[in-house]
């Protein structure tokens, strides 16, 4: 329990918030299935909260094949059309249809470079980086990093991967630690590097 113990503002008293935080906010990913389902995630949330898309989580995990790239990479219109009406996730065919196509690059993108942790960790030089935010208000949504990140991708034809998606990315997988330096997670945070 954190209740003693300062933490980053964002969680509010949402308990799923609090949980995500506490155990995986920050944590460097270095599972290529992790780090795709970070990128189906990260891309339904645009112009949606967080908190929304980790309610959903699980219905998403289960509508898309435990986030498996080669199978979704395979999905036709039918699966499409099935997504369409599961009530369970964000309905929005051009996520949809963006997360097929996303499949087939990752994939693609992993054999290229041995993996696709290889690739997208290139963009922070393969460590993380760590900044050392006062309150919540001086977090970037964007950095020349996820600039970076997001012009590649979009030249590999990924979607749905602009800057501030990519930053929010870079911030789940653990490529950037912003905790706040008075949250108990900035310094735990730091423990789990490799």
């Amino acid at each position: 329990m954190t209740e003693n113990l300062h933490s980053c503002e964002w969680p509010g008293g949402r308990e799923l918030d609090i949980a995500y935080h506490d155990t995986e906010w920050g944590v460097p990913v270095h599972d290529d299935k992790k780090l795709f389902e970070f990128l189906v995630l990260d891309a339904f949330q645009a112009g949606l909260s967080w908190s929304t898309i980790l309610k959903k989580r699980e219905n998403f995990r289960q509508a898309f094949d435990g986030f498996d790239a080669m199978k979704i990479a395979l999905y036709d219109e039918h699966k499409v059309a099935e997504l369409m009406q599961n009530q369970g996730i964000i309905r929005n065919k051009l996520k949809i249809e963006s997360t097929i196509s996303n499949a087939a690059i990752f994939l693609k993108v992993s054999q290229e470079f041995g993996s696709f942790d290889k690739y997208i960790w290139q963009f922070t030089g393969g460590k993380t980086l760590v900044n050392h935010w006062q309150n919540h208000s001086q977090i970037p949504v964007s950095t020349p990093e996820s600039d970076a990140m997001s012009k590649d991708m979009k030249k590999r034809g990924f979607r749905f991967v602009g800057t501030t998606i990519c930053y929010a990315f870079m911030q789940a997988a653990g490529m950037v630690n912003d905790h706040l330096v008075t949250c108990f997670r900035h310094a735990e945070v730091q423990q789990t590097q490799r």
